[in-house]
Formats: C-alpha cells, structure tokens, sequence
C-alpha cells in the first residue's frame, strides 16, 4: 500500500515564480467521498488514475496508476462535475521540492502550495512566500475544490 505524506499551505505572494515553469492539470473525480477518492487527470500526455483513502492528519492511503491518454480523457467525461484546471509548478527551495498549484476558473485566484514528506514530522525550510497551512482544513482538498469552488466561498 502507498502512503502518501503531505503537507499544504497558501501562498502569500509570486516571489516563488522567478524561473518556474507550469503544466497544466485536468482532472475529475469519479468518487469524492470522504472516505476515499478516485480521481482521473490529464497531465501533458499523461493520463493518471489516482485512488486515495481518508486522510489521517497528513498522511493517507495512495494508488497511482498510468492509464493511455484516451482512456483518461473517456474518464473526464464520466467524471462528478465540475472539473479540476490549474496550472503545476515545482520550486525547489533549500533541498525541498514544492509543488505550487495556480487554480483556473472558479478556482481562481487560489494558490496552494504543497510538500510530500518522508514522516509527518519531517523538518523543512519555510520559504518566505509561504503562508498559512491549510492541511487539516478539507475545503482546501481537490475533490471538495470540485464540488465547492473557491470563488463560491462565503469567506476565505
């Protein structure tokens, strides 16, 4: 069984932007129960299958498949509206790899940033774009991003 460690947090400014370049993500969920998830994406050429458990703190469960383009983009289509758009980008800081995720569209202007870890007690530079951490908040999940937007959040 894979287990995945991360932690997540928001991003104060674009200081983090100097040299990092984005992809695009597509993806939808096929379940997004809170007990587990089953997501599809699209990343370039990519197709990604990805089921994962409830989150204990952060860690959980995680299954991670690559599946043909063509059946991934057959997936989106089954998929729990809405769908998932942002824009990846990995920022190295101090030793750590940082993904940084830009939300589109109704997820707009969110920018989370996100930081898989060996235990949850791992020790790491903060980088100074980083802000508040929002790992226990669930709003902040993908899968609740679909079903609830950001941009229909009362307050933020």
């Amino acid at each position: 069984m894979g287990t995945e460690i991360e932690r997540k947090f928001l991003v104060l400014d674009d200081s983090w932007r100097d040299g990092a370049a984005g992809r695009r993500l597509v993806q939808g969920y096929l379940c997004r129960d809170p007990e587990r998830t089953v997501r599809v994406r699209l990343d370039g050429e990519r197709g990604l299958l990805t089921i994962k458990g409830q989150s204990q703190g952060a860690a959980r469960a995680e299954f991670e498949y690559e599946v043909p383009r063509a059946d991934a983009e057959a997936l989106l289509s089954m998929c729990l509206p809405p769908l998932i758009d942002k824009r990846r980008y990995e920022v190295e800081h101090e030793g750590a790899r940082w993904e940084i995720d830009e939300f589109l569209g109704d997820n707009a202007p969110l920018v989370v940033a996100e930081l898989e870890l060996a235990s949850e007690d791992a020790s790491f530079e903060r980088p100074p774009w980083l802000g508040r951490e929002v790992t226990d908040d669930p709003r902040y999940f993908n899968s609740q991003l679909a079903q609830t937007p950001y941009s229909r959040w009362p307050t933020r």
